[in-house]
């Protein structure tokens, strides 16, 4: 086994280390969300805590880690004699992005339930994971219904298998981390809401700090196990630290003064339910004991705060998590605890919660050299509150227009039956939905289709000597259902951003439907991808990713001016999904072209633009163009490129209204015609 990287010696990150080790001394606290960029010690300091945690005693041969003082009395190994046990290592469980529901659960051995009557268990990652740490990689990827599994597993402290009415049950009690990066992608609010705490990480911007990141990483590379001695004495006093903060816990006092300030600061910044109050509690006991006291101070509900509340305010994708401390600060200082000395607030007391040695925040593990693209849409000009164009580049363009607000878009759909990423939008088969039939399993069996299989079995029972009550049921009689849910597609925005679409109040309501469409996906589970066209060509202002925030943030910073190129603009989103094909073979995509159909510059470009559609037309690929003319005298040119597509076209006002519920047999009507 290789030698982690010792946690007390990534540099930095002090919010990381303080909410890792606080759920080390209380995992009560429920767990710890890490979102930040790539190369900032996420993974690092969550493996590097695994060798901080108490050693456990297990009971000898008991598959579920029971503990021998209080074993589980519903244990699939159990009834536990008392005797036998052994001391060992508290385990760091990773799960897998691409994991199965079974390898996370565990799997029932159907042949043997069916057969037998056998409850023929293989436990799952959370049996093994079972007093010990549950590690998320990249979680805001994992399929909706392995996270609501895992979080529902994390806040029961048990876990339930339930196949075709044969059940077991297991105690699954663990620390649960997740680490994510929001470019990729975000979990959805009702998800956060579940991870007690969060945390933000970023690389830090001070040279001595980044340097003294490579020199420990260097040295760590030359020699782990050399690396890891020079801090064996920092890492046995945390460990012990932990150990004596578990043994305070309970005698921790959290008085109706430091209770008051944490339901009024969860009040003030009104966040949803109660589960914020009640993790703030934990963690400001927590914080306590770490510090070595019995009493609850305004520092420690200051620092709950901060850890708990950011995450429980995002309420859509574009909202921004994060705190105002000034707030939080005033909240505190009118409903300051009568029963306990209060800080300043500031959260610099005597009593460092630091877990370990370093400087302020910075990466560990490797550096990180992606390029930047182009640009934050903050150092961007804005127009003026007049409408007013700021002085920007490039000949005849105008500053970005602020986009209208959202609002509910009605159903785009792919026509068909597909088979890809488990979401929200589009026919599918997939593991999870309403059965629609039974074929043979290929592979292990999933999902028993029970009437099917015992149809399989019954004519062979004589031929089987079959003599008692039971069905003998071998391999090949199993059936497994086949089922039909929802899919994620890949949703292409062609947005035109030439001189026509140029109109600042025509731009804003092209935006903001836009960004209504991408609120719609993120709900929908999608990958979004952005191509915009102005000019002389065509740009991939965003790859096809899972993160919407990461278009909205493109779409708003999005310039207009110049010719039209939509045969460019066209033929630029047909690269961007044969690419993406040979990635995600199984997604399929729905191209979006938002435009008034008007086509410029270049020699024939009308004649250019509907061979580019034909391309889309002839793959079958969905399409739907919202068309932008507006005026009292309308070209028709949008309906026209929807002809050439394939696809449908429906204006800005009919997204929003009643008359685009038909859409999905428009697009499959016009399918057919073509």
């Amino acid at each position: 086994m290789s030698t982690p990287f010792p946690f007390t010696a990534v540099v930095g990150q002090d919010d990381l280390r303080l909410a890792l080790v606080l759920n080390a001394v209380s995992p009560a606290v429920g767990g710890v969300l890490v979102r930040g960029e790539k190369g900032t010690a996420k993974s690092t300091a969550v493996r590097a805590l695994s060798a901080l945690m108490p050693e456990v005693d297990v009971v000898s041969g008991c598959r579920f880690s029971c503990d021998p003082d209080s074993p589980d009395p519903g244990c699939p190994d159990g009834p536990h004699a008392p005797g036998a046990f052994a001391s060992r290592a508290a385990r760091m469980v990773e799960l897998p992005v691409g994991a199965s529901e079974d390898r996370l659960v565990g799997a029932l051995d159907i042949e043997r339930a069916l057969a037998e009557g056998v409850k023929a268990f293989e436990p799952g990652l959370l049996a093994d994971a079972h007093r010990g740490i549950l590690y998320v990689d990249e979680v805001n990827l994992l399929h909706d219904h392995l996270v609501d599994l895992l979080l529902d597993a994390a806040a029961m402290g048990a876990s339930y298998v339930e196949r075709e009415g044969v059940s077991v049950r297991h105690a699954a009690r663990f620390l649960l981390v997740g680490t994510m990066n929001p470019e990729e992608g975000e979990l959805r609010p009702q998800l956060l809401d579940r991870f007690g705490l969060t945390v933000e990480v970023a690389a830090s911007r001070e040279p001595d700090q980044r340097v003294e990141v490579v020199r420990r990483r260097l040295a760590y590379d030359d020699d782990p196990a050399a690396f890891a001695a020079r801090w064996a004495d920092e890492e046995a006093a945390v460990r012990a630290r932990i150990v004596a903060a578990r043994e305070l816990l309970p005698s921790v006092r959290l008085g109706d003064g430091a209770l008051r300030q944490i339901a009024a600061t969860c009040a003030a910044f009104e966040v949803d339910g109660m589960r914020a109050d009640i993790v703030m509690a934990r963690t400001a006991t927590a914080l306590a004991a770490w510090a070595g006291r019995t009493d609850v101070l305004a520092e420690d509900v200051r620092q709950a705060a901060l850890l708990a509340l950011p995450h429980r305010r995002r309420r859509n994708p574009f909202d921004a998590p994060g705190l105002d401390e000034d707030k939080l600060d005033e909240t505190l200082e009118e409903f300051g605890g009568q029963d306990g000395p209060a800080d300043d607030g500031d959260g610099d007391g005597d009593d460092d919660p630091d877990p370990g040695p370093g400087g302020g925040p910075g990466g560990q593990p490797e550096p990180d050299d992606a390029p930047q693209g182009d640009g934050d849409a903050a150092a961007r000009p804005e127009a003026g509150e007049g409408g007013e164009p700021q002085p920007s580049g490039g000949a005849g363009e105008q500053s970005p227009a602020r986009s209208a607000e959202p609002f509910r878009t009605k159903v785009l759909s792919v026509p068909g039956l597909g088979q890809g990423a488990a979401g929200r939008r589009s026919r599918a088969r997939t593991e999870h939905g309403r059965t629609t039939g039974a074929r043979r399993p290929r592979g292990a069996l999933t999902k028993l289709h029970l009437a099917a299989t015992v149809q399989a079995a019954a004519p062979h029972q004589r031929a089987r000597g079959r003599s008692g009550p039971g069905l003998v049921v071998r391999r090949d009689d199993l059936r497994q259902a086949t089922r039909e849910g929802r899919e994620g597609n890949l949703v292409l925005f062609v947005v035109d951003a030439s001189g026509s679409m140029a109109a600042r109040q025509r731009m804003s309501a092209v935006k903001g439907a836009v960004l209504s469409l991408l609120l719609d996906a993120y709900q929908r589970r999608d990958k979004v991808g952005l191509v915009t066209f102005r000019g002389s060509a065509a740009d991939v202002a965003l790859p096809p990713t899972s993160s919407v925030d990461a278009a909205a943030v493109r779409l708003e910073s999005l310039p207009t001016g110049g010719r039209t190129p939509l045969a460019a603009g066209l033929l630029r989103a047909h690269e961007v999904l044969r690419v993406e094909r040979l990635r995600d073979p199984a997604r399929r995509a729905l191209v979006v072209v938002v435009t008034d159909g008007r086509a410029t510059g270049g020699p024939e470009p009308v004649a250019l633009a509907g061979r580019a559609a034909r391309l889309f037309a002839a793959e079958g690929t969905a399409s739907v163009v919202v068309d932008c003319e507006s005026g009292p005298v309308r070209l028709g040119l949008a309906g026209q490129l929807a002809g050439e597509l394939g696809g449908t076209a429906v204006t800005l006002d009919e997204l929003r209204a009643d008359s685009i519920a038909g859409l999905v047999k428009d697009v499959q009507g016009s399918r057919r015609a073509a």
